[in-house]
């Protein structure tokens, strides 16, 4: 199979992991949703949703493609389906960023973090960023359990 094949096959079983979890998150109060917590880092489930979205919008867009980055507001996300409709605008910039990189994923590409250059493969910035979405999630689901919510499996192996 195709490098760009392998990893399209890939994000596929992401979007469907972060579709499982944005069923669950229907199942929230959007107030419960929106909810601020001070005790999670970026301090509501939105908030940790759009902060992973941005981190695609910033590694992917920003940073690899060169894009300008205009990185969205938690506060523009109103509710859940907002939060799918920002997470199509998301997978647009992943399928842009595997076509711009399907002739070679691992050649490092330089870039800037905070001003300093760097380097990373595509592979690389593809691997931290669903990473990151996988972490975040975790926090999703354990700030909903401190709210009296269930959590569900969303795993990819479920």
């Amino acid at each position: 199979m195709e490098p760009q094949a392998t990893l399209r096959q890939q994000y596929a079983m992401v979007q469907q992991s972060r579709e499982v979890l944005l069923q669950y998150c229907d199942t929230i109060t959007t107030a419960d949703f929106c909810m601020e917590n001070s005790s999670f880092g970026r301090g509501s489930m939105r908030n940790l949703l759009v902060h992973v979205g941005n981190t695609y919008e910033l590694w992917l867009g920003k940073r690899a493609l060169r894009r300008e980055a205009s990185l969205t507001a938690p506060e523009a996300i109103g509710n859940v389906e907002a939060c799918r409709s920002f997470f199509q605008s998301v997978d647009a910039l992943v399928a842009a960023f595997l076509d711009a990189f399907s002739q070679d994923y691992l050649s490092e590409i330089k870039l800037s973090i905070n001003n300093t250059p760097a380097q990373a493969s595509p592979l690389k910035l593809f691997t931290h960023v669903v990473t990151h979405e996988y972490h975040h999630k975790g926090q999703v689901l354990s700030l909903s359990r401190h709210l009296g919510y269930t959590p569900v499996d969303t795993d990819i192996m479920r």
